[in-house]
């Protein structure tokens, strides 16, 4: 049950006067950065500004309870007050501002107050709005699954560190925010959400965003979460209620919410001018709870401080921030070739021969299906490397672990993880709720604490409550964060047609959404072999994957081969030739290729036409080499792909193909694709739409004949 905390003085006590003037401090030196960034924005020597301004009190309070370097935090953009009291410097903000190349935040890459410092545990911040909660929620969770993995013997964790995780009060409308609060509370995990409540997300009031106009008061039933609501602009009254809320997460007993009222001064973001929609006396209330106004009034009338000694905190604020700026101002742009610098792992190349052990596979047992050597990657794997976690919807046996000896187990829909949890346990391999941006998010943390996890989102199909955290955060860590963070995570998920029944909602393909997202490796095989040795790879690889599955495929015999051994590997960007020919190409992957050699047959057989087939296999990135070398030996390409024939995966391999082997081409570059529709139920609909063995021996025929 949720508690309700209330103010105690001990706390104030707790504050000696050196304490106090440090906050007032910190306070002021926040609201003079903004100002500063302000007059830069206007003298247009900066290129953006979003404030922290009437946020101050209760992050300079945080900033006392907090731990730089032992906590996590996932701050928001109003978050100034705070990252100066965790380390960050004036100069530091002020670098980031201007966009300098050392700007530790992200290197010029990220608008200002996008906070993230490595050194700090500052975790790299992004500009959607509470995408960091999941990944704050995993980033505790990572406590949780160190603690329980016996096999990892380096465990970096401390015990008692907790997650900090800060939102407006705008933020606590979006899903993901109520899907962090379930999973912390679910697995009581150490995570403290701080919402600053200013009323405003930009235009649209409290009211309007919340059912009541009060977040703590709907969260209040959540179990083992600890609710506490504070006057943000009071930073001892803050400093009491995060003390209890951050004790409450250090021992373990759950997560906690502070539900902080704060104001807002100045306008969303210089962006926006709140005075069209804010009447002045609103505003003229709001300037009477100015912290920086009314703090060190408080601190004089209750004889802290003197007004010589608040004079002085002000006069070495000003001048601080002078010379930050002027140091800021002078410091190089980063150079433009820069970048291309981080999309990938500058230190681990899964297209390198050091992932290459394909010519050496070390048979053993039987061939069998794809499902099965996916299973044996994975047993290996995490025998390998007890940093694997597996977690997604329905890959345990069982979610109840007294009934493990009772019941056969799920393993997934497709019985790809099964068995893992028997062999592996419980604290690697576990179900998740039915929310596929819990999972995505989770790993992000998991990733970024340095366990290596290997999710399942169920349908490609359903993907897409996923896609913001796949897109704007996974794929973006490390480019945005300038190298200093990153999630080598891989996502598994199933995709495709060719089983009669899927209809729309369970045949989609669309991998163009996905490779078309720097920094996202996706791999897609058609073959239990090449699916054993890619994921291999994926797993051993420092980039984050989508790994595709093509359902149709799993337990299809003749895709079948015997189990490899622990050590095979295949590269990205290797594209296997499944069939040698002389007179055109097929360029393509996943469940067409075996249409495409069936295709290839009959057209030897019956027309004498040399036909040469490859298997794409990486489609991000793609092998340009094995692709122009048998363009440049036949001069005909057919690129043949299940998805919708406009605008897909396909279009993009012939735009290449025709600007970069236009002189080789005897004819133009065809493609064969579905329909330009979704895919039906009827298997008359769904024969008609996705590509058949005839369409593209007919389509062979007619290039051939040009």
């Amino acid at each position: 049950m949720a508690t309700r905390t209330q103010p105690r003085s001990k706390a104030a006590k707790a504050l000696a006067k050196p304490d106090l003037l440090d906050i007032y401090r910190l306070m002021l030196l926040s609201r003079r950065i903004d100002d500063k960034e302000i007059q830069l924005k206007r003298q247009n020597k900066i290129f953006f500004q979003i404030s922290g301004a009437g946020h101050e009190a209760v992050l300079a309070a945080a900033g006392r309870v907090l731990r730089p370097a032992y906590d996590w935090f996932y701050p928001y953009y109003r978050d100034r007050a705070l990252c100066l009291a965790l380390g960050m410097t004036p100069t530091e903000m002020l670098l980031s501002a201007v966009g300098a190349a050392e700007d530790p935040n992200s290197g010029g890459r990220q608008m200002p107050s996008h906070w993230g410092h490595k050194a700090l545990n500052i975790v790299s911040q992004s500009s959607p709005t509470g995408t960091q909660l999941l990944q704050a929620v995993g980033c505790a969770e990572a406590w949780l699954r160190y603690t329980g993995i016996d096999g990892i013997t380096d465990k970096p964790v401390k015990g008692d560190e907790l997650v900090y995780v800060s939102v407006g009060d705008g933020t606590t409308s979006e899903g993901e925010f109520w899907e962090a609060l379930n999973s912390a509370s679910n697995l009581k995990l150490p995570v403290l959400f701080l919402v600053e409540d200013n009323k405003y997300a930009i235009s649209v009031p409290v009211e309007v965003q919340t059912a009541g106009g009060s977040v703590s008061k709907l969260v209040s039933n959540f179990p083992d979460l600890l609710v506490a609501e504070v006057d943000g602009c009071d930073p001892v009254a803050s400093y009491e209620v995060l003390l209890r809320a951050a004790e409450y997460c250090r021992q373990r007993k759950g997560p906690a919410l502070v539900h902080a009222h704060v104001t807002r001064p100045y306008s969303h973001s210089l962006s926006d001018d709140e005075v069209v929609y804010k009447p002045p006396k609103e505003r003229e209330e709001e300037a009477k709870r100015d912290c920086t106004l009314t703090f060190p009034k408080r601190l004089i009338a209750e004889g802290v401080a003197t007004e010589a000694e608040i004079a002085q905190i002000r006069q070495q604020v000003d001048e601080e921030i002078e010379v930050a700026a002027d140091m800021a101002l002078g410091s190089p742009q980063p150079t433009p070739e820069s970048a291309l610098k981080y999309v990938y792992s500058p230190d681990v190349d899964p297209t390198s021969e050091q992932f290459d052990t394909e010519d050496d596979p070390q048979f053993s047992g039987d061939p069998t299906t794809m499902v099965d050597l996916l299973n044996a990657c994975l047993k290996d794997e995490m025998a390998r490397d007890p940093r694997i976690v597996i977690f997604g919807e329905d890959v345990a046996d069982v979610s109840r672990e007294q009934y493990l000896k009772d019941v056969k187990g799920k393993g997934g829909v497709f019985k790809v993880t099964w068995g893992l949890q028997r062999q592996f346990g419980s604290e690697r391999v576990y179900n998740s709720p039915l929310a596929e941006a819990n999972i995505v998010g989770r790993a992000i943390g998991l990733a970024t604490r340095g366990l290596k996890p290997v999710v399942e989102v169920q349908f490609f199909d359903y993907i897409w409550p996923a896609y913001h955290q796949l897109r704007n955060e996974l794929a973006t860590m490390r480019w945005r964060s300038n190298n200093a963070f990153s999630a080598p995570a891989v996502v598994r998920v199933t995709y495709g047609g060719y089983l009669k029944g899927g209809a729309i909602y369970h045949s989609q393909t669309g991998a163009v959404v996905f490779t078309a997202i720097p920094g996202l490796r996706v791999i897609c095989p058609s073959t239990a072999l090449d699916a054993n040795g890619l994921l291999r790879t994926a797993i051993r690889c420092d980039d984050p994957v989508l790994f595709l599955e093509h359902k149709h495929l799993y337990r299809q015999t003749y895709n079948k081969a015997p189990n490899p051994g622990p050590n095979f590997m295949i590269p990205f960007g290797k594209a296997k030739v499944a069939r040698s020919g002389a007179d055109l190409t097929v360029v393509t992957y996943g469940a067409v290729v075996q249409r495409a050699l069936v295709a290839a047959k009959e057209l030897e057989e019956k027309d004498g036409v040399s036909v040469e087939v490859i298997d794409l296999r990486s489609l991000s990135p793609v092998d340009w080499d094995t692709i122009g070398e048998s363009v440049r030996k036949t001069s005909r390409v057919l690129v043949a792909y299940e998805d919708a024939l406009s605008w897909g995966y396909g279009a993009e391999i012939a735009a290449q193909i025709a600007g970069e082997c236009f002189s080789w081409l005897d004819a133009p570059v065809k493609r064969v694709a579905s329909t330009d529709t979704f895919v039906g139920y009827a298997p008359a609909l769904e024969d008609f739409i996705l590509p058949q063995v005839e369409d593209l021996a007919r389509a062979m025929r007619e290039l051939h004949a040009f």
